[in-house]
């Protein structure tokens, strides 16, 4: 299998390289279960950050980024915006979004008292990979939804286009493998 090698701080990772179309292939980057890692760039990223109120992600897999993150900057809370609504939650707000690795329409969805922690606040939307946006915008008009200031965009990754954004805060770029189309 090819791989890509990546670093981050003093770390190296090996990402195996998977198609997800005919043209296009990514190197998977999962940090589920890799604290090392996490731990790493949460302590990176909290460096770059400017002063923010609040985190918020969505879930599942920011959320290890955005807790290590949030423990890094002293927070007490953050936000996770749900893909689905949960028989435990009471009145929500949502938006829908488009992902390049789901190749689905989701829903974001904040419930009341999560949304009512973000109105009047400087909020930083985190991710792990950035790479359409499409999952960061969507997080951003969620946000505003809310009541809350987006003052940061922040990832571990920014890949293909994204690495080229100068509205985002990130470790490393990680490139898109395009192949051609079998005939």
């Amino acid at each position: 299998m090819k791989t890509y090698t990546l670093q981050i701080g003093e770390l190296t990772r090996e990402l195996p390289i998977i198609p997800i179309s005919d043209s296009l292939s990514i190197a998977s980057f999962v940090i589920l279960g890799d604290t090392e890692l996490v731990m790493q760039a949460a302590k990176d990223v909290a460096d770059k950050l400017p002063d923010v109120d609040i985190l918020v992600t969505a879930e599942a897999k920011g959320i290890p980024f955005v807790y290590e993150l949030s423990k890094q900057l002293g927070m007490k809370r953050y936000v996770v915006a749900r893909k689905s609504v949960k028989a435990y939650m009471g009145e929500t707000i949502s938006h829908k979004v488009n992902s390049i690795t789901t190749q689905k329409q989701q829903e974001l969805i904040l419930e009341k008292s999560d949304a009512e922690l973000l109105r009047g606040k400087r909020v930083a939307v985190v991710d792990d990979v950035i790479s359409t946006g499409q999952s960061l915008l969507a997080l951003e008009q969620l946000v505003a939804k809310a009541g809350g200031e987006v003052v940061a965009r922040a990832a571990i990754l920014a890949e293909g286009n994204a690495a080229e954004r100068d509205d985002i805060i990130f470790l490393e770029a990680l490139p898109l493998f395009h192949h051609p189309a079998s005939t």
